[in-house]
């Protein structure tokens, strides 16, 4: 069973950072193109940064210099670090493969 779980989502200030992590299972990750997607209150949800399993990565245009993606295969674990969050970044994100998403994690960036 593919299983995906994010966490370290929190409240940070504008301007703050956050690093978020994605535990993966089930399936070969070290082969997984994986990606962050979020889902803003009341909105669809939003690419944000994909990684092949080669680690060539990709951004939404909103998030790009800001955010980095980064996956560790040894480990299964697939990472987000965020840095100068803007209010507009408040969000649930997930970890997802092409067919499975994972349980979200609460991002809120407000003062």
């Amino acid at each position: 069973e593919v299983q995906l779980q994010a966490s370290g989502g929190g409240w940070v200030q504008p301007g703050g950072s956050l690093k978020l992590s994605c535990a993966a299972s089930g399936f070969a990750f070290n082969r997984t193109y994986m990606r962050w997607v979020r889902q803003p209150p009341g909105q669809e949800t939003e690419f944000v940064a994909s990684m092949s399993s080669v680690g060539n990565a990709y951004y939404q245009d909103a998030v790009k210099g800001r955010f980095t993606i980064s996956r560790d295969n040894a480990k299964n674990m697939l990472y987000l670090q965020m840095n100068s969050l803007k209010s507009e970044d408040t969000a649930v994100y997930y970890c997802a493969t092409d067919s499975v998403r994972g349980r979200g994690t609460l991002v809120t960036v407000s003062s």
